[in-house]
């Protein structure tokens, strides 16, 4: 299954360039890198990054984090993905841009 994570351009760069990362900083300050599933990531982008053009969503196999993958409780009760080491870039399945089209995010299928 894969599980999903947005970067801000910046942070893209910083992994691409690396082929690692710890994640944004809300990761840093939390201790672990916020992925969210398919069901969750459109609100995850209404959230966190509304308005925010130069994203990019990267799908992660999750079954390259067992075992620092852990599902734990966020928004509303709902269990979230939290990966408890670096992100690397042979956890990527694919990435792709998520442009903002009338004010939304334009998610490619997921």
């Amino acid at each position: 299954m894969a599980i999903y994570k947005i970067f801000r351009g910046p942070e893209w760069d910083a992994f691409a360039a690396a082929g690692h990362s710890q994640g944004a900083p809300i990761d840093l300050r939390d201790g672990y890198v916020h992925l969210s599933t398919a069901a969750q990531v459109e609100e995850t982008a209404a959230r966190h990054f509304a308005g925010e053009d130069g994203l990019m969503l990267l799908a992660v196999d999750e079954t390259r984090l067992v075992p620092e993958l852990r599902w734990e409780p966020s928004r509303g009760g709902a269990l979230f993905p939290h990966l408890y080491r670096e992100l690397r870039a042979e956890d990527v399945l694919w990435s792709a841009p998520l442009p903002l089209d009338g004010g939304q995010h334009r998610f490619p299928p997921v």
